[in-house]
């Protein structure tokens, strides 16, 4: 039994030696990881620059006023009990990242099916667990990586715009477990979009269907799991879900794998 552990821990760990090495060769990963960090950037100066402007509707005659960020932690989240009515500030925020974080790695999986990697792959390797675990890891990674990037050129973007970064509500602490709170969320997205992507195979436009379509259903969850006064319990339960998740969805996408023919 101990040689059987030490064999497929083997295995996973050559396949995540692969895996990474293959992600962080791909000019993809880059330029997404630098649109993480310019996405913020933009939002900010953008919106700072339209603050207070007035838009009239043409048939009515309404007049409306756009707000911006006041604050440079509105585009990291809002407090608990906040208001959750539809804004420049509710949807551009770093929550909008675990949705380019199912491009990344729908577009991974996608050409291991294309390339016919992955039919390589299991010829050698008949266990399909370690392909789904890497592929969750990996997108981990990548994910988290992608979120850090937005934080910082968010900082960046703040100081640009000259935005304040005072705290309301919040302290720095619990903006720090914000931060790991959404990083551990990204785990369940991640094991999402992997089980989405076996199921497509080669087919990136029907993945990336399955992949916001059953993001959508969670997406609302995050502000509410990870709002910006974050506390410990907070961090605990979005660890709880990436983990049972990242079980349950690398069981789920052997089955899969396992019942499909590997083109």
């Amino acid at each position: 039994m101990n040689t059987k552990f030490k064999s497929t821990f083997k295995q996973t760990k050559s396949m995540l030696k692969v895996d990474f090495r293959r992600m962080f060769t791909m000019p993809l990963f880059y330029i997404m990881l630098g649109a993480s960090f310019v996405i913020p950037i933009l939002i900010l100066v953008m919106t700072s620059m339209m603050d207070g402007s007035v838009t009239v509707d043409p048939q009515t005659g309404a007049e409306t006023v756009i707000e911006g960020f006041k604050n440079v932690w509105q585009i990291i989240g809002s407090t608990s009990g906040s208001s959750m009515e539809i804004s420049i500030i509710s949807m551009c925020n770093i929550n909008m990242m675990f949705f380019l974080i199912a491009v990344l790695v729908c577009i991974f999986v996608a050409d291991d099916f294309r390339s016919g990697y992955s039919k390589n792959l299991f010829t050698v390797r008949p266990t399909k667990t370690d392909y789904a675990i890497s592929k969750i890891v990996v997108g981990f990674v990548g994910g988290a990586s992608m979120l850090l990037a937005f934080f910082v050129g968010a900082m960046l973007g703040g100081a640009i715009a000259g935005l304040s970064f005072s705290l309301k509500g919040a302290s720095a602490i619990n903006v720090v477990m914000c931060i790991i709170s959404k990083i551990f969320l990204v785990g369940i997205f991640v094991s999402i979009y992997v089980l989405a992507s076996v199921v497509a195979k080669q087919k990136l436009w029907l993945s990336l269907l399955l992949a916001f379509g059953i993001g959508m259903l969670f997406f609302t969850m995050i502000p509410l799991i990870t709002p910006l006064d974050c506390s410990i319990i907070n961090v605990i339960l979005c660890l709880v879900g990436s983990v049972l998740f990242s079980v349950g969805f690398t069981y789920l996408s052997k089955l899969i794998l396992n019942k499909q023919d590997i083109l």
